[in-house]
C-alpha cells in the first residue's frame, strides 16, 4: 500500500508541461520554452573554475553538516554588505538547494496540524512541503490589482493559536512582484503574537525597479531561505542555504545530518566564488532579463493578456488570460500543442491563480520574439474559428 504522502501529493504542473514539451521535442517539434523558471545563461566562468580547483585540491568528501565555515562566513558578509544586517555565521546552514532548506524549516517548525499562511497565488511547492510534514496550509488570496501583495488584514483574520508561520516570497514566483517594506513590517508586528516569518529570498538580486528587502531588516524572529540557482545561473549545482533563529540551528543541523548529510563539498567552494567574484557577469544577466521584461510586457498586452501591475523582479509575468479561458491548464496544453509555446497555468499556484498564465522570460529574446509571433498567429486563428 502506497503511503498517503506519496499517493496524494499533487503534480507540479510546470513540470508536467515541461516534460510534455520535451517529449514533443524528441518527436521533432520545435518548442519555445516560456514555462520554466531556469536561467538560460551558463554558470559564470569564475564559479566553474573555483569548483575545478576545489576538486583538484581534493575537496570531494563530506563537510560539516552545516556547510564549510568559509561559505557560511561569505553568506554572512553578503547579508551585511547588501542589507546592512548582522548574521552570525553559526545561524547559517548550507543545503543542497533551497528546496531542502524549505523542507528543513517546515519540519523544524511544525507539529501535526500546525498552520502555515501562504499567498494564493504563490509558489506551488509550499503547500506540498507543509502537507508532507503533516502541517496545514492556510491560503490567503492576493489580487492582481494589488500587484499580488498580501493585504495584512486578510492575514490577521486567519491567525489562530495553531499559526506557526507566514511565508513571504519577494520578488515572487509566480508574479515577479516585490512586497512593500510597510507590508513586511505589518506582518512582523503580527508575528509578535507567536508565529515566525519564513522569507524565501531566492530571487533577490533579480530586481529591475524598486528594491528588495530581507526580512532580517525587520526581525530576527524569521527564517531566510536563499540559494545560488537563480541569480548565478546555478540550478544544476544544487546549492542553497537557510538562516535560522539560534534556537532552531541545532534541531535543523540534526535533521540535515540524518536526511542529507551535507551539501556537495566542491560546490560549496564554487558558492564562495559566486558571492565574491561574479559581479560583472551577474550585472550582465540582470540587464538582459530587464530587456526581455520590457520587450515582453507590451506584447502580451497587445495579444490581449492583462497585466495590471508590472512585475519588478524575478523573470516572470503573471498575465490575466480570462478573456481566453477559465481553465488555465487546458489552455496551457492547447498553446503547447497548437502553437508550440510552453507556458505555465496559473492554477498551478493556487485556486486564485486560475484564469492566469505565467510567462517566464528566462529565454533568449529571439526565442521570446518567436514565441510571441506564434501566440499571435494562433490566438488570431482561434478567434476566427471560435
Amino acid at each position: 500500500m502506497i503511503a498517503r504522502r506519496g499517493r496524494d501529493i499533487p503534480p507540479f504542473l510546470v513540470m508536467e508541461i515541461l516534460e510534455k514539451a520535451l517529449q514533443m521535442e524528441r518527436e521533432g517539434r520545435e518548442i519555445i520554452h516560456m514555462e520554466v523558471g531556469e536561467p538560460d545563461f551558463d554558470t559564470p566562468a569564475c564559479v566553474k573554475e573555483a569548483a575545478r580547483e576545489a576538486m583538484l585540491r581534493g575537496m570531494t568528501h563530506y563537510t560539516d553538516s552545516r556547510g564549510i565555515p568559509e561559505l557560511r562566513e561569505a553568506i554572512s558578509r553578503h547579508y551585511y554588505e547588501k542589507y546592512h544586517v548582522d548574521v552570525d555565521p553559526d545561524r547559517v546552514i548550507v543545503t543542497s538547494g533551497s528546496s531542502p532548506a524549505l523542507l528543513l524549516v517546515f519540519a523544524s517548525l511544525l507539529d501535526p496540524g500546525d498552520e502555515v499562511i501562504v499567498s494564493d497565488p504563490g509558489y506551488a511547492c509550499y503547500p506540498n512541503m507543509v502537507d508532507f510534514v503533516d502541517g496545514k496550509t492556510v491560503p490567503v488570496p492576493v489580487f492582481e490589482e494589488d500587484g499580488f501583495q498580501y493585504r495584512p488584514l486578510d492575514i490577521a483574520r486567519r491567525i489562530t493559536r495553531r499559526t506557526k508561520a507566514v511565508v513571504i516570497n519577494s520578488p515572487s514566483n509566480p508574479t515577479g512582484n516585490l512586497l512593500e517594506p510597510e507590508v513586511m513590517e505589518e506582518i512582523v508586528d503580527m508575528g509578535r503574537k507567536g508565529f515566525y516569518v519564513v522569507s524565501d529570498e531566492i530571487y533577490h538580486g533579480l530586481v529591475y525597479e524598486g528594491k528588495e528587502h530581507t526580512i532580517l531588516e525587520f526581525t530576527d524572529r524569521a527564517f531566510v531561505v536563499n540559494g545560488f540557482s537563480k541569480l548565478y545561473a546555478m540550478t544544476g549545482w544544487r546549492l542553497g542555504y537557510l538562516i535560522a533563529p539560534p534556537e532552531f540551528v541545532r534541531p535543523i543541523q540534526k535533521m540535515q545530518q540524518n536526511l542529507f548529510i551535507s551539501a556537495n563539498a566542491f560546490v560549496q567552494h564554487a558558492g564562495i566564488a559566486a558571492l565574491t567574484g561574479c559581479r560583472e557577469e551577474v550585472a550582465h544577466m540582470v540587464r538582459t532579463y530587464d530587456e526581455r521584461r520590457r520587450f515582453l510586457l507590451p506584447r502580451l498586452r497587445e495579444l490581449g493578456f492583462g497585466v495590471a501591475v508590472e512585475p519588478q523582479g524575478a523573470f516572470y509575468i503573471m498575465a490575466n488570460a480570462r478573456r481566453f479561458t477559465s481553465d488555465s491548464y487546458s489552455f496551457a496544453l492547447e498553446l503547447l500543442e497548437e502553437a508550440g509555446v510552453a507556458v505555465t497555468p496559473g492554477v498551478d499556484f493556487g485556486k486564485n491563480g486560475e484564469g492566469y498564465i505565467r510567462f517566464s522570460y528566462a529565454n533568449h529574446i529571439g526565442n521570446l520574439e518567436l514565441g510571441v509571433e506564434r501566440l499571435a498567429l494562433y490566438l488570431s486563428s482561434r478567434k476566427k474559428g471560435g
